[in-house]
């Protein structure tokens, strides 16, 4: 939600934030709804766009491992690199962390 909240922001150091969850697209239309969220969420029922970003592996709840989506965030500059990253990021004051980045980036 704090990404939505700031999306102006973004757009305005010409920044494009996206989520990404195994969740099928009918699941995000839903949550988007719910949540009043003003980005772009994109279904990866494969796990090849969170596998490649380090976003998909082991968890553990319980004493028990699994398999599942390690909340992160990659910022990807206009030619495919990978400027930034936060493999396991908090919810709360993370957009304005993120944020705070990519001015220090945007000189």
């Amino acid at each position: 939600m704090e990404f939505s909240e700031l999306k102006s922001q973004f757009e305005s150091l010409d920044a494009v934030v996206l989520g990404v969850s195994p969740d099928s697209v009918a699941s995000h239309q839903k949550f988007i709804e719910k949540r009043n969220l003003s980005i772009e969420l994109l279904s990866d029922p494969d796990h090849k766009i969170l596998q490649t970003y380090g976003a998909w592996g082991k968890k553990k709840m319980y004493g028990k491992e699994y398999e599942g989506v390690i909340r992160s965030t990659v910022v990807i500059d206009p030619n495919g690199v990978v400027r930034l990253s936060w493999p396991k990021a908090k919810a709360k004051g993370h957009a304005d962390e993120v944020l705070a980045e990519l001015k220090k980036i945007a000189g």
